[in-house]
């Protein structure tokens, strides 16, 4: 897991983005309003907010397939843990139906 203190608010966004969840998904999934998270994501500073907000977003993003990069002299950034055929089968999986549940990827 990545710290949560060295991950910045674009990061957190770029990362919702990529996996195409909504700010209300992630309310859910975190138990944060959407306030908060608008203001995680549009924060210039790091850490990106109050501690317990940043740690619940990086972990939610996480579980749902994220890798945070640090910013290590070659720029900071994000990307998926899984291939696209992987992402492909798991978005496949995931609308197939069922017992609707929290998703555990």
């Amino acid at each position: 897991m990545a710290d949560p203190n060295d991950i910045s608010g674009r990061q957190f966004a770029a990362a919702r983005v990529l996996l195409r969840m909504s700010v209300e998904r992630l309310a859910r999934l975190t138990g944060l309003d959407d306030r908060t998270i608008q203001a995680v994501e549009d924060s210039r500073v790091q850490p990106a907010g109050p501690a317990e907000a940043v740690a619940a977003m990086c972990t939610a993003l996480e579980n749902s397939g994220i890798r945070f990069i640090p910013d290590n002299g070659g720029g900071e950034g994000v990307r998926l843990k899984f291939s696209r055929s992987e992402s492909r089968r798991l978005a496949t999986l995931e609308g197939e139906g069922g017992i609707v549940a929290e998703d555990d990827v």
